[in-house]
């Protein structure tokens, strides 16, 4: 698995040589690729307020994280439903355009393209100066980031709530009508040449257990007065039992309906309208679940590039922060993005403490098999070090 380091470090001679000395080490062993981070020149402000700053993105960093992996999975979950098919609705807008097309795409074939394209991203990253300020102060820069995740969070839930109401719904309904016999449709199995419909005469449908076929052939006529005479059809059948018609005067109904309760026949309350009905509701589900299907995995999308944006120019406001509080004024280092494979992590973590063991001589190594490299509360490097991961777009 592919996961990015970004490093910050000293601009002194020491450092840079040690830099030099890094980018040949691991292009020559293939530990890890290297190359430049652009961060730009950003507000310092008081101390106070860096160190209040620096523990406020923190926290948002775990927040914000926390929200990408809710999103993708979400992501992965709905799309999952589709059964690696050709996505629902995708294209609802008419939008032909190349992002559009990759949404047409398998869900493994969808996130792997999602992965490149933001992996990409942060190799190549440029501070969006447009969405965020670089003349703001740091705290007003994270306020923005907060606002914009939360809004991301609160959101997701909402609309997640409202397509998986729509889509327990149809589910519900879809259940009943290939459920048992009592409920399943029988817009296939009755005709209305098998419902007599008169002024005076009415057809009923009755669901007799396969045990009671015999009771029922013998009793269905003197259950009630009024009966049909040898009106009875055996519909439908399933291994519990079967469907039975049975005609009789419209007055007698009430009575019928009780007598075959009494002798354990269910009598099932059907009409072509009724019928009807209940097709027409389960096709408006369907349509309204697969509109909402499309508006939400657009969405989802968005909104997960989205918030993996905001993630890294949240890890390059901490690079700065952590850089200045560390480093001191005026402001003189450089950060670096090490893109490596987590088999390497060990040894990449062994060559960057000897390199850099001279920033704090007192940093000890921890614990390299963290699944968060740079990030675990009880890690402290001798050079600074945050882990931006893309393990939410593997697919398990």
């Amino acid at each position: 698995m592919t996961d990015f380091w970004l490093i910050s470090v000293p601009l002194d001679k020491t450092s840079l040589t040690s830099v030099e000395k890094l980018k040949r080490t691991v292009a020559k062993t293939n530990l890890a690729s290297c190359c430049k981070f652009s961060i730009p020149d950003l507000k310092v402000g008081i101390l106070d307020s860096l160190l209040s700053v620096s523990d406020d993105l923190s926290k948002l960093d775990t927040l914000t994280e926390s929200v990408i992996k809710k999103t993708c999975q979400c992501m992965r979950e709905v799309m999952e439903q589709s059964s690696d098919k050709v996505l629902e609705n995708a294209l609802a807008n008419g939008d032909h355009s190349t992002n559009q097309r990759a949404a047409l795409l398998p869900l493994k074939a969808y996130l792997k393209s999602l992965r490149v394209d933001l992996m990409s991203y942060v190799t190549k990253f440029q501070w969006d100066k447009a969405k965020y300020p670089t003349a703001l102060p740091l705290s007003s820069l994270a306020d923005i980031i907060s606002k914009e995740v939360s809004q991301v969070e609160t959101e997701l839930k909402s609309r997640a709530a409202a397509y998986n109401s729509v889509k327990v719904s149809l589910q519900s309904l879809e259940h009943k009508l290939e459920g048992n016999l009592q409920t399943c449709s029988l817009n296939d199995i009755v005709r209305k040449e098998d419902l007599v419909v008169s002024e005076y005469l009415t057809t009923l449908l009755v669901v007799v257990t396969r045990g009671s076929y015999l009771q029922w052939e013998r009793t269905y006529e003197s259950l009630s007065e009024f009966v049909v005479p040898r009106s009875s059809r055996k519909l439908l059948e399933d291994g519990e039992g079967g469907i039975f018609s049975v005609t009789l005067f419209k007055r007698a109904v009430c009575k019928f309906k009780a007598k075959a309760h009494e002798s354990k026949f269910i009598v099932r309350e059907y009409s072509f309208d009724l019928e009807e009905k209940k097709q027409q509701e389960m096709k408006q589900l369907s349509v309204h679940k697969k509109e909402q299907y499309g508006i939400f995995v657009r969405w989802l999308k968005v909104n997960f590039s989205q918030a993996f944006i905001a993630w890294v120019h949240l890890k390059a406001l901490r690079v700065f922060v952590e850089s200045v509080l560390r480093y001191g004024l005026p402001v003189n280092y450089q950060a670096l993005l090490l893109q490596t494979d987590t088999k390497h992590s060990k040894k990449l973590r062994e060559e960057l403490s000897s390199l850099f063991k001279h920033l704090d001589p007192t940093a000890s190594m921890t614990d390299v098999s963290c699944d968060i490299p740079g990030l675990c509360q009880q890690e402290y490097f001798s050079y600074i070090c945050f882990h931006i991961s893309t393990n939410v777009l593997e697919m398990s």
